[in-house]
């Protein structure tokens, strides 16, 4: 195990580093909300938004494009879901760009951290279907036939409870080979030549982050669709 920056925490050692970063990152994502929230002002400086490069900038284009996807990807009750799909958007984006840092390991890329994500959002997407459609949110489990529901119930929850898993495993698995590479690049050539694997490792940060917020609006999708 290599240096950690969250070592010099006291208490902090090589089995609760991704911890730390876990709780870094949940600082660091409270504390960017905060300042957002803080330079909102009132009245109409409120909901007029903002001309200018900030941390409300960032935050308005990251609330409008996730509201706009959520939209498209659920429907026009999908916007209901947009604070949400921001708030697991911003979390995981932050987790992954800790990783970035030199001296320190990404909460991301552990599979304990992501298979959790992944947990989450099995039960908000299972929540949220019980809650819009009742107990007749269950009745797709068993399928459009009944002779063969007791053999769709056995595929359907197969389905579900591996959902956690892949979306897991995929993260922990992008991110891991990323970070590998970059701190590889990192120990032949620590300045010039290391930049442009910088730049492609924030590429996929943002893409690992947009596409398990995008597979969680598509699991909602499903569980409120109105056939359902």
């Amino acid at each position: 195990m290599h240096f950690n920056w969250t070592q010099l925490i006291p208490g902090v050692g090589h089995h609760y580093i991704h911890v730390a970063t876990l709780l870094l990152a949940a600082a660091i994502t409270i504390l960017l909300g905060v300042v957002a929230r803080v330079t909102l002002g009132s009245g109409d400086a409120a909901v007029i938004p903002t001309n200018k490069f900030s941390v409300r900038g960032v935050f308005e284009f990251l609330t409008e494009y996730i509201y706009n996807l959520a939209n498209q990807v659920i429907g026009h009750h999908g916007r209901h879901f947009a604070p949400y799909f921001a708030a697991i958007f911003t979390f995981v984006l932050i987790n992954n760009f800790l990783g970035l840092i030199p001296g320190m390991t990404p909460a991301t890329d552990n599979f304990n951290t992501t298979f959790a994500f992944g947990v989450f959002s099995f039960l908000a997407y299972n929540v949220i279907g019980l809650k819009e459609g009742g107990l007749g949110y269950l009745k797709h489990f068993l399928g459009p036939v009944l002779a063969l529901a007791p053999l769709m119930l056995i595929i359907e929850l197969i389905s579900h409870f591996i959902r956690p898993l892949t979306l897991g495993l995929r993260l922990a698995n992008v991110m891991t080979g990323d970070h590998a590479v970059l701190t590889v690049f990192l120990n032949l050539f620590p300045i010039g030549p290391a930049i442009p694997f910088y730049l492609m490792g924030m590429l996929v940060c943002v893409i690992q982050a947009f596409v398990f917020t995008l597979l969680s609006m598509v699991y909602v999708a499903l569980a409120t669709a109105h056939d359902h």
